[in-house]
């Protein structure tokens, strides 16, 4: 932290060097490397008593519209009178600027937040993809606005600090059995995910949010019952959930 103590430094002593660069798989002689990644965003409501929810769904979508900005809305199928919003950005000043002052607007007002159901997260790279700008960027658009995949369930998780003390080797034997899995659900068309860092963001100290998204929900209960005989569930998840789950009622890329 910049407002730290500075301990004095010896002559033998440096500085390490901090990369907060996104970096992806080498494409001819170049490694690929870039500064920048999308911040996305879950807010969770219930409309009132007595009120019909689908009068606030259209307000939201009006105002999205009015805004210019990207974003999923759902119906939540665990509220018969929730309402779920997923919007992103490259630039988090979005969520304060932009999104933040629809829920000002008459009619949205009233809408109560179910904090415990906040979700904020970054997209980030694992080193291995061939088209990191696609993968970092345009790919959780595409796949959270694909109309053919109607049910989204997302939700946090936090690993056990165990794993951190893993040596590369075994992190990557875990993480692999677990990506493995994954791409066979997607291969089938079962399922697709989009995977978010967010490790400072959250208010309960997790450090990833999970979305599942498919034409079906049965599947994306079932890729959660399977992943949890995998290794990195079974011994180094401490915490998973809560689970949002939504039926996309309108999605636009803005």
């Amino acid at each position: 932290m910049s407002d730290a103590p500075k301990a004095p430094v010896g002559p033998r002593q440096k500085l390490p060097e901090i990369d907060v660069f996104e970096h992806g798989a080498t494409r001819g002689d170049v490694k690929q490397s870039m500064d920048a990644r999308l911040f996305m965003q879950l807010l969770v409501f219930t409309s009132p008593v007595g009120e019909d929810p689908q009068r606030y769904v259209d307000a939201l979508v009006k105002g999205l519209e009015e805004a210019g900005a990207g974003a999923v809305v759902y119906a939540d199928a665990n509220d018969p009178r929730g309402i779920g919003l997923l919007t992103w950005s490259q630039d988090p000043e979005h969520f304060v600027t932009t999104v933040r002052p629809l829920f000002a607007r008459e009619l949205l007002r009233d809408l109560t937040l179910r904090p415990e159901m906040t979700m904020l997260g970054r997209t980030y790279s694992v080193g291995y993809e061939q088209n990191l700008a696609h993968w970092i960027l345009e790919r959780p658009i595409e796949n959270v606005t694909n109309g053919e995949l109607g049910w989204h369930v997302w939700y946090p998780l936090r690993r056990i600090g165990a794993f951190e003390r893993l040596d590369a080797q075994e992190q990557r034997a875990i993480l692999g059995e677990h990506a493995l899995l994954g791409r066979a659900y997607g291969a089938q068309g079962l399922a697709h995910d989009v995977r978010l860092a967010c490790h400072g963001l959250d208010a309960n100290d997790n450090e990833f949010v999970i979305g599942l998204l498919g034409a079906k929900l049965h599947p994306l209960s079932h890729v959660v019952q399977t992943m949890r005989k995998t290794k990195q569930t079974s011994e180094y998840i401490s915490q998973m959930g809560p689970f949002f789950v939504g039926r996309v009622v309108h999605a636009s890329k803005g």
